[in-house]
């Protein structure tokens, strides 16, 4: 399945929980469908098998669809609890470094406030010069869990999404002490979408193309092969040091071709229109502004 958050392109209605058609056809409204259901991703993931067992019968029902050219796509999660991000989790994003291959994950954060549309502008802060792109496999956790096994690992996960991991390389590499999380949290700085992909629609996910362009131009062509610590290993890891809750979001990793690394170093400018793509995921594409 495939499901979404979306409001109406008139505003009426708010925010809704729905599930795109095969083909991009429309969307069905899962709270149409069933009035019980919540109107937001985070509350839906929150009822756990209940919710899903209904959105399947949506599905299936095919009733209550709105065009796509009605909807207006939101991200597929607002407001969740955490957003867990790991760096250098690439193989060939750390050969690009020179940099050696972790031994264990590195875990970072953004604020939820960074969260942003699959189709929203980006804005670049007066504070930066140095705004890059970075394509990266998201997952959603989908029930609350403590010192997770790793063999368990992927019954917690709802489902995967594509996000850019926007960083300002300024505040991330030489501000702040050198701590990453305000170079990687200014708002807009986590577009992510544009469907939240359940985890039995992929063959493989650890198998699947990943690649950024920027204005059409490929700038990142990779593969989740190159993951060091793949999503069970990263939902294990992380469960230890807090509880996972639903609507939590992880950012993966992203593979080689951001702008710091090259010579001379690319920076986003206003007008570049940037778009993350993942195999059998989606894609998501915004505008720097």
């Amino acid at each position: 399945m495939r499901l979404v958050q979306f409001c109406h392109r008139g505003g009426e209605g708010g925010v809704r929980v729905g599930l795109e058609q095969a083909g991009g056809q429309g969307v069905i409204d899962l709270k149409a469908f069933d009035p019980s259901m919540p109107s937001t991703m985070r509350e839906f993931l929150e009822m756990g098998e209940k919710g899903m067992e209904c959105a399947k019968r949506a599905l299936s029902s095919g009733q209550h669809v709105v065009a796509r050219s009605e909807v207006r796509l939101l991200s597929p999660v607002t407001g969740p609890e955490k957003v867990v991000c790991v760096g250098m989790n690439y193989k060939d994003h750390c050969l690009e470094q020179n940099a050696p291959i972790p031994k264990e994950p590195i875990i970072f954060s953004k604020f939820p406030s960074a969260i942003t549309g699959p189709y929203d502008d980006i804005v670049l802060p007066a504070e930066s010069q140095e705004v890059d792109w970075e394509v990266e496999l998201a997952f959603v956790i989908g029930r609350k869990g403590k010192h997770i096994k790793e063999e368990e690992a992927l019954s917690y996960v709802a489902g995967f999404s594509v996000a850019n991991d926007v960083s300002a390389r300024d505040w991330q590499m030489k501000r702040n002490g050198k701590q990453w999380l305000l170079g990687k949290t200014f708002d807009t700085f986590c577009p992510l979408g544009p469907a939240l992909v359940t985890t039995s629609a992929l063959k493989d996910v650890h198998n699947l193309g990943v690649r950024c362009l920027v204005n059409g131009a490929v700038v990142q062509d990779s593969n989740t092969n190159q993951m060091i610590f793949q999503t069970e290993k990263l939902v294990a890891w992380v469960s230890q040091f807090v509880t996972l809750c639903p609507g939590d979001v992880f950012l993966t990793g992203t593979p080689p071709g951001v702008g710091v690394f090259r010579n001379p170093p690319v920076y986003l400018k206003r007008g570049d229109v940037v778009e993350c793509q993942i195999d059998e995921i989606g894609s998501i594409k915004n505008t720097v502004v």
